[in-house]
């Protein structure tokens, strides 16, 4: 098991005590504001993570067991507002019956009638409102259910986590006028410390995990087999390529839950839900590897006409990572600081009909990831890269809506020991 350190800083790791600095990540962040290509228009996606557990057995896994779940789900933007209250149904009942039956709330407040709870990773809204109201709802009934005799009212104080790069004046604007909780913002990366020790009942954490805290550094040395010469991501890459990626991904997580040991107390609950990929599924099956496949190719493309070089490409990289049900286990038992509750896997494609909106999808993609972009490439580089993806995507709809069919999302929900 992996110790944590008193500074928020510092990771202590081996037998002998050792201790390692953390390395603060780069600011990776959405658009912010309320612009055509803004986060908040168009974070569709990651709401329709509700709809995908519809019709699931409420009951918790114990072991390593995985079923079939997904992520950026372009199929639902051919109706979103309706697809987007039944993702609204179908969460609160994981949710609900996660918090039900393994948050013991009556000893979490035995001490204080404050709820402490933490979204990281909350961007810019509106699914964190969303989320963070179903959430104080349950905790609250399940509340009334162990203590029906109670006389005590519990207080719940939000808080919002991101990128101190994140917009936070749109994420508390966009505050709804009626809220039954207090909220604050904590700008850091969720790679580090972020609370007092033993100060979090409840962490809630959306499609944020897979972004890594840097790309594997060797990503970039021409000398090493893990150059990933031509491409922006491990998609179809060599295998030293996507073992640099795994790597990066299981320290990140090490990182990740050491911090969150120290914060949560104990039998505090923590939910995760990020893209997942089936045991011994090549990524390659997934639509997202279309849409990386086609942006490196684009990028090459232009690099080839000259409007940039064949440099500024190899140079780029996705810090963007996909574990299994079976990585996501193997790094939750490593640290040892978690039991694991809930680790499941849903495939959405029986759930949804009719074709992918590719121009939604791309406008997605564009709003998660543009500052990335922006940050290597100009902006004018950047609109016309876009251009041209929608176009690809467009010529090969038939292998989109195939790889679409198997994309998949990955739910845990873990108990601090």
């Amino acid at each position: 098991m992996a110790e944590v350190a008193p500074d928020p800083s510092l990771l202590i790791i081996g037998g002998g005590g050792e201790t390692v600095r953390r390395p603060l990540p780069d600011s990776l962040h959405v658009n912010g504001g309320d612009g055509t290509y803004s986060y908040t228009r168009n974070s569709y996606f990651q709401d329709d993570y509700y709809i995908l557990v519809e019709n699931q057995s409420m009951q918790c896994i114990h072991s390593k067991i995985s079923f079939p779940f997904s992520t950026f789900n372009p199929r639902l933007l051919k109706s979103v507002p309706n697809w987007q209250r039944l993702a609204a149904n179908v969460v609160k009942e994981r949710i609900k019956g996660a918090i039900t039956m393994k948050l013991d709330v009556e000893k979490l407040s035995s001490t204080s009638n404050t709820i402490y709870i933490a979204d990281l990773g909350c961007a810019v809204g509106p699914n964190t409102f969303d989320a963070m109201q179903d959430v104080v709802q349950f905790i609250q009934q399940k509340y009334t259910l162990q203590c029906p005799q109670s006389n005590t009212t519990l207080q719940f104080l939000v808080l919002f986590n991101d990128q101190p790069s994140n917009d936070f004046n749109t994420l508390f604007t966009s505050l709804p006028r009626e809220m039954p909780y207090y909220a604050a913002g904590v700008p850091g990366s969720f790679h580090r410390r972020l609370f007092p020790e033993s100060s979090i009942h409840f962490v809630h954490c959306s499609y944020a995990l897979h972004w890594l805290s840097k790309v594997p550094e060797e990503l970039l040395d021409k000398n090493c087999g893990a150059w990933n010469k031509g491409r922006i991501h491990y998609t179809n890459a060599p295998n030293e390529v996507v073992q640099a990626y795994a790597s990066q991904f299981a320290k990140d997580m090490e990182e990740f839950l050491c911090a969150r040991a120290m914060e949560i107390v104990t039998g505090g609950m923590m939910t995760i839900i990020m893209p997942g990929l089936p045991n011994e599924m090549p990524y390659s099956q997934l639509a997202a590897s279309l849409m990386y496949d086609f942006m490196a190719s684009t990028f090459m493309d232009m690099a080839n006409e000259g409007l940039i070089s064949e440099d500024e490409v190899d140079s780029f990289n996705l810090p963007i990572y996909t574990p299994s049900p079976a990585e996501m286990a193997s790094v939750v038992e490593k640290n040892g600081h978690f039991s694991i509750e809930m680790l499941e896997l849903t495939n959405p494609a029986s759930l949804v009909d009719g074709l992918v909106d590719i121009k939604a999808w791309v406008i997605h993609v564009r709003a998660a990831m543009e500052g990335m972009f922006i940050k290597h490439f100009s902006t004018d580089i950047i609109d016309e890269m876009f251009d041209r993806l929608t176009k690809k995507l467009f010529m090969f709809t038939e292998q989109v809506e195939s790889g679409y069919k198997d994309r998949t999302q990955l739910l845990v929900v873990l108990i601090r020991k």
